[in-house]
């Protein structure tokens, strides 16, 4: 590369961009000249105002932060820009920003494409029991993660990866991938591939109400599902309260052993002890629960959760 540094633009969120942000901040190859980001925003009961990791980096790093609520009407404070990169900023980037930088926007995308295009895609790869996903760098396109590959490389899906766990190893994997990636592109050494459309399928993003679980599915398919929706938005059922004016009560399944219990006797939902432990009949098998938690209390180990809840034997889950 030239001794003129790139002048690149990063553009993300949550800290899935964090090593790809600070790859290029510690590269002296780079300037990162600003990064933009959504607004901050309440969470929680609470409605605590939270800044975006990828924010909070930047701001330690003494890089300008940007936060237009919709980047479509952005106009850049900088200008000739060399590069932007993209992670994970859950907007669709304009024509108009596409095509400002000399050599475009870059997308760090968490499948291996065109598998899984979109938003969930790594909650995507367990719930449908892939045992390998990956990362994948593609120039982008006006389509929503439809750009040519530039580099891809995979990441074995343990049979204990819940979304967080992935979430981590993946954010990692496109951080080391980046800088290599970024030099042969600019340097043009890298050969583009067009994406396979044939082979694409899109996976949308998730809300709260999707962590609903659906007691009559098999225990292989449930126990993925816990998985996927671990941390977020967690994996529920409800349960009926007949002592109490609320007529239902939420309860978080955060935990359930991967070892598949051959029991077929029960209503599907249905709690019941099984070697002394907690135990959920599914549609097909059935699954010890490893962790629970009951709205509006801490998460439990299900063996101290049953310690002041052996009443809910018996109960059925919907």
């Amino acid at each position: 590369m030239s001794n003129k540094k790139i002048k690149a633009i990063f553009i993300g969120t949550p800290d899935f961009g964090i090593p790809a942000l600070c790859a290029l901040i510690d590269d002296k190859n780079f300037d990162v000249a600003g990064v933009v980001t959504q607004p901050d925003k309440k969470i929680g009961r609470k409605q605590v105002i939270s800044c975006p990791a990828c924010k909070l980096e930047a701001q330690k790093c003494k890089i300008p932060v940007w936060q237009p609520d919709s980047i479509k009407s952005f106009d850049f404070p900088v200008v000739d820009i060399d590069l932007i990169i993209v992670a994970a900023y859950a907007q669709i980037i304009p024509k108009k920003i596409l095509e400002m930088p000399k050599y475009g926007c870059i997308n760090i995308h968490g499948s291996l494409l065109p598998k899984y295009r979109g938003a969930s895609c790594i909650q995507a790869a367990i719930i449908n029991g892939d045992v390998e996903t990956g990362v994948t760098i593609i120039k982008m396109n006006e389509g929503l993660d439809t750009g040519d590959i530039l580099a891809q490389e995979k990441i074995k899906i343990e049979k204990n990866d819940t979304t967080g766990t992935l979430f981590g190893k993946i954010s990692q994997l496109g951080g080391k991938l980046l800088i290599p990636t970024l030099k042969k592109y600019i340097q043009g050494e890298i050969k583009s591939v067009p994406q396979n459309n044939s082979r694409a399928s899109y996976v949308g993003m998730l809300s709260k109400k999707d962590g609903h679980i659906d007691w009559t599915k098999s225990a292989i398919e449930i126990e993925r599902f816990v998985r996927a929706m671990n941390p977020w938005p967690s994996a529920y059922a409800q349960i009926k309260n007949e002592k109490s004016k609320v007529k239902s009560q939420l309860v978080k399944i955060i935990g359930v052993d991967n070892n598949i219990i051959k029991i077929n006797k029960y209503k599907p939902g249905e709690l019941f002890l099984h070697n002394n432990e907690l135990a959920i009949q599914c549609g097909t098998n059935s699954l010890n629960i490893k962790k629970i938690q009951l709205g509006g209390k801490k998460p439990l180990n299900s063996n101290v959760f049953l310690q002041g809840n052996s009443n809910l034997i018996g109960k059925v889950l919907n």
